[in-house]
């Protein structure tokens, strides 16, 4: 069942009607002046948030640079373990003549 405005005034008592009637009739006035005070605290936080993007974003491209490098690095060593191997042979009987010319 929905409630009922009657719900809302008898929930709210006087101090709440005196409220709620000081509000409409002072909410022309108020406004204007919520919105003069507002509309400056609105632009700064946008220039604030539009400063702090242009400073992330160079940090951001920094920062995946710097990932690219490791990235980069990690794939160089991978492929240098692969061309080496990870034990040599104790001894090959070519690479080990006596130096006698043969």
């Amino acid at each position: 069942m929905a409630p009922k405005i009657t719900d809302f005034v008898e929930d709210a008592g006087a101090p709440g009607i005196i409220a709620g009637i000081g509000a409409v009739l002072l909410a022309p006035v108020i406004i204007p002046v919520m919105a003069g005070i507002g509309k400056p605290i609105a632009k700064s936080l946008i220039k604030g948030g539009i400063v702090a993007y242009e400073k992330s974003k160079g940090a951001f491209a920094e920062l995946g640079e710097t990932w690219e490098d490791i990235l980069a690095e990690a794939k160089a060593e991978l492929a240098e373990d692969k061309e080496t191997p990870a034990f040599e042979a104790a001894g090959n009987p070519a690479d080990s003549t006596t130096g006698n010319g043969v």
